[in-house]
């Protein structure tokens, strides 16, 4: 395994979050874009789901993106994200890739032309963190297991958090351990220089950039019914949010 593969298996879990974006978006969305997609595992797990649904995945790195097989449904975009332009129903910019945008002029930008992609009825996503911790620096470890038995140690550490400008260095680290032994270290295997946007910054700026409404929801369901179909509420309490959380910011159009 290489650190791409530890990413997918360790951070990304496409499989629980497609039915959480089909509810927050509400209205049985087609088409798929995924921006800042890496190696486009939501999008083929987006055209799994379905034989009716369509993903486009953008990444500005073409050797990640090349690492997911082509797939008839599955459109492959290696280029910035701004210069996308397949129209969609829903895109999300997850894993906090929008703390990728420094600027509000930057972002705002961003969001424009997302609103420009989005067909009718179409809604816009992405992920952030915030709480107490937000600006805390320190590390997380966290196991997970392999296909093959072996356990994965998976460390997030934020190396550095300035409140003052918004903007935090966080580090991605695995280890490979098999029997006791530590057989593979992947250490500093990625590093995010993020802007972190709080969630009153990202909605102001999606309504500045002509969505016509937005919405906060947790990064998990409220409710699921007894065919698997999974419901997402807006938060309007903030008593419903942890001291330290990770919610999904949505604009519509």
């Amino acid at each position: 395994m290489d650190k791409h593969d530890l990413y997918e298996l360790c951070v990304q879990s496409p499989r629980h979050l497609v039915p959480l974006l089909r509810a927050v978006h509400s209205r049985n969305p087609l088409t798929l874009g995924e921006d800042f997609s890496g190696t486009a595992s939501l999008s083929q797990a987006w055209v799994d789901a379905a034989p009716d649904r369509l993903a486009i995945a953008t990444d500005i790195d073409p050797s990640v993106l090349a690492r997911r097989p082509e797939h008839p449904r599955l459109i492959k975009r290696p280029n910035d994200i701004r210069q996308t332009c397949d129209n969609a129903d829903l895109i999300f910019a997850g894993n906090f890739s929008i703390g990728y945008m420094h600027t509000r002029a930057e972002l705002i930008g961003y969001l424009q032309h997302v609103r420009s992609r989005l067909l009718p009825g179409g809604c816009f996503c992405c992920d952030t963190y915030g709480g107490e911790s937000a600006f805390l620096t320190g590390s997380v470890q966290r196991d997970h297991f392999a296909p093959d038995g072996s356990r994965i140690l998976y460390i997030w550490e934020q190396r550095q958090a300035n409140p003052l400008t918004g903007r935090v260095v966080d580090v991605l680290h695995f280890h490979i351990e098999r029997d006791g032994i530590i057989e593979e270290e992947f250490p500093d295997a990625f590093i995010y220089d993020w802007r972190l946007w709080s969630v009153p910054e990202l909605r102001d700026a999606m309504r500045e950039a002509g969505f016509r409404d937005t919405a906060v929801y947790l990064n998990l369901p409220d409710a699921e019914d007894e065919a698997g179909e999974q419901y997402a509420f807006p938060i309007d309490d903030p008593d419903e949010l942890e001291d330290s959380f990770i919610v999904i910011v949505a604009a519509r159009v």
